[in-house]
């Protein structure tokens, strides 16, 4: 079994009317983080349980790859 500190999280996002999400997967575990960044008011994190056909659920739902430092820049705070 992989160890959780050697596994290259994936990272999407998909802008909508109001909000952005932003989704960090763990590709090994399917397990992840959605973060919530609403155009105004108080960014919303939590914790989520994937399946295996997470993948083409986010393409198919229109989210495309972003970077590990711009969900990161949300997660901490410092991007708005």
């Amino acid at each position: 079994m992989a160890k959780t500190n050697n596994i290259v999280h994936q990272y999407f996002k998909k802008q909508l009317e109001g909000f952005k999400l932003l989704v960090k997967v763990n590709p090994i575990h399917f397990k992840g983080t959605e973060i919530m960044v609403p155009e105004s008011g108080e960014v919303e994190i939590r914790d989520l349980e994937f399946d295996a056909e997470i993948f083409d659920d986010l393409k198919a739902d229109g989210f495309t790859e972003c970077t590990a430092l711009e969900f990161n820049l949300y997660a901490s705070g410092l991007a708005k």
